[in-house]
């Protein structure tokens, strides 16, 4: 969600294929690494492609791991995809710490879900009847009993939900440690635009970069976040519905006379709206997010920072005495159900990771396991089959197939160029 990304070499870095590979990644950010790194593990001759690989989406995210927490009604089959992916975090951690030499930010600190006045109150417990009838683990708690956890909070909070299981992970982190990991474990990197995929009659066959350079592959998977319904060469039957969703962040610090601010996330629903509060161990404090349908326009607005604030103060009054340090704005993926896109398409030879939209970040350790599987086996394990890009396909001869909407003009004109993965 942002147009920063970690400086890394500039020079491509290949693996001396002949430009022919068992498997190629369109898109460098977190989805696109991940599924690169977990491939490369398998023995899967791998490369991707992207101009700044270690951007995308991942680079905005305040990396809220909130399955519990996140959840919203008529969305409980993507919650079992959710916390199939909370679970394996720990584990995913250690062996991407391992594997880069460097420290994700990985935080088990548990979230406080607060209310701000009656009306909030009213649906946080609505939430909690709701997250109970799951059987997931959440905890209702008095006004006293959440200021007494976060003594930083409004005298005037109306109570709220303790969920421990709901952690974070610092996403920039994250995104470096797996672009690292992906270099050491050969995946080959071309760094330039891609231009269009290439089709060989009825199957995939590869891709075109800028310049007219041609990579093979046997497989694609197109991981180019809310731009990947743009790859010019896809099949409008297989074209992914995809679409871009701003998201506005603000990042502040606390200086250590001010230590510690918040020890876990808080998120709040103030007034009807929700805003989360994410504080990092070296002293950051994330603030977001805003949720736009302004199409592909980036801009940091006055507004959406203002907004930001203003309901992270009533929450938090605190945060007024904290230095801003960025403001920045990008674009989540949104799918037409709000979860991804996993595996084959009807196009033999192409693949889908996309449409992550709020869940990118949560949902990185599953989804690398599920590409991998894909690309080795051709399946989708049985925890990821009700999110095979095929659900959007109408069977043949209903007339039913799903369209996607035409692309504003004034969008980027390659998945490649697009930061918000």
């Amino acid at each position: 969600m942002s147009t920063h990304a970690p400086d890394h070499d500039d020079e491509p870095h290949t693996s001396g294929h002949n430009g022919r590979y068992d498997a190629l990644v369109i898109g460098g950010g977190i989805v696109g690494l991940v599924t690169a790194w977990r491939a490369a593990q398998r023995g899967v001759r791998i490369a991707l492609a992207d101009p700044e690989p270690g951007g995308g989406a991942a680079w905005v995210a305040a990396g809220m791991l909130a399955a519990v927490t996140e959840l919203h009604y008529g969305e409980q089959t993507l919650l079992g995809l959710n916390m199939a992916s909370a679970r394996r975090y720990p584990d995913f951690v250690a062996e991407l710490e391992e594997a880069s030499g460097q420290d994700v930010g990985y935080r088990a600190c548990g979230t406080l879900a607060v209310a701000f006045d009656a009306d909030d109150r009213a649906h946080l417990r609505e939430l909690h009847t709701f997250q109970q009838g799951l059987g997931l683990e959440s905890e209702w708690l008095t006004g006293r009993e959440c200021r007494r956890l976060e003594p930083m909070l409004a005298p005037g909070v109306h109570g709220g939900l303790r969920v421990a299981g709901d952690h974070q992970v610092d996403p920039r982190r994250l995104t470096t440690a797996l672009l690292t990991a992906c270099e050491r474990a050969g995946v080959a990197f071309h760094r330039a635009r891609v231009e269009r995929l290439l089709v060989d009659g009825d199957r995939a066959t590869g891709v075109e970069l800028t310049g007219g350079v041609r990579l093979a592959a046997e497989r694609t998977v197109l991981a180019a976040g809310s731009l990947s319904g743009r790859l010019v060469g896809v099949p409008d039957d297989v074209r992914p519905p995809v679409r871009p969703v701003k998201g506005q962040v603000v990042r502040l610090s606390v200086p250590e006379r001010y230590a510690p601010f918040l020890s876990r996330t808080v998120r709040a629903v103030v007034r009807g709206g929700p805003v989360y509060l994410v504080p990092r161990e070296n002293g950051e404090l994330v603030i977001g997010a805003t949720s736009e349908e302004l199409g592909w326009d980036t801009t940091v607005s006055a507004g959406g920072v203002y907004e930001l604030l203003r309901d992270a103060h009533e929450v938090v009054p605190g945060i007024t005495e904290l230095p801003l340090v960025e403001t920045c704005a990008g674009l989540r993926p949104g799918s037409p159900d709000n979860a991804p896109m996993l595996g084959p398409t009807a196009l033999p030879g192409l693949l889908l990771a996309t449409g992550h939209f709020r869940n990118g970040i949560l949902l990185t350790p599953i989804t690398g396991d599920v590409m991998a599987e894909a690309l080795t086996s051709g399946e989708l394990p049985p925890e990821a089959r009700p999110f095979t890009p095929r659900r959007f396909t109408a069977p043949s001869g209903t007339g039913a197939a799903p369209t996607v909407s035409a692309v504003p003009a004034a969008a980027p004109s390659s998945p490649a160029q697009e930061q918000q993965t």
